[in-house]
């Protein structure tokens, strides 16, 4: 009998259109989405989200089965969905200042 790996990402739903990061993953590493293997193009941390198909800008993305936000700029399979490309559709998207310490609303207008 032999030892199987689990998967380093996970489904959390069928109608979801993200999956999460099981493990940390690097860059170069090659990952199975619905069957097809895909290279990452960047590094993603455990418990972050990764793109299961291309999204366009506007695309909600589903997490769970339910709505989480919408795409801000265009997302390739098996790229990392963060606020550098996901704004919440229900509360303001913070990020961290460039003081690294204080909190901005990313998509508040001057």
């Amino acid at each position: 009998m032999s030892a199987t790996t689990p998967p380093s990402l996970l489904l959390m739903s069928p109608d979801d259109n993200c999956l999460i990061a099981r493990t940390a993953l690097r860059r170069g590493d090659s990952v199975s989405i619905d069957g097809a293997a895909v290279t990452l193009a960047q590094d993603i941390q455990i418990g972050h989200k990764v793109a299961r198909r291309a999204l366009a800008v506007g695309d909600k993305v589903l997490r769970y089965g339910a709505l989480i936000g919408s795409i801000t700029a265009p997302v390739a399979i098996g790229e990392h969905i963060h606020t550098h490309n996901l704004a919440s559709d229900y509360i303001p998207t913070f990020t961290l200042g460039q003081d690294g310490h204080h909190f901005l609303d990313k998509d508040a207008t001057p």
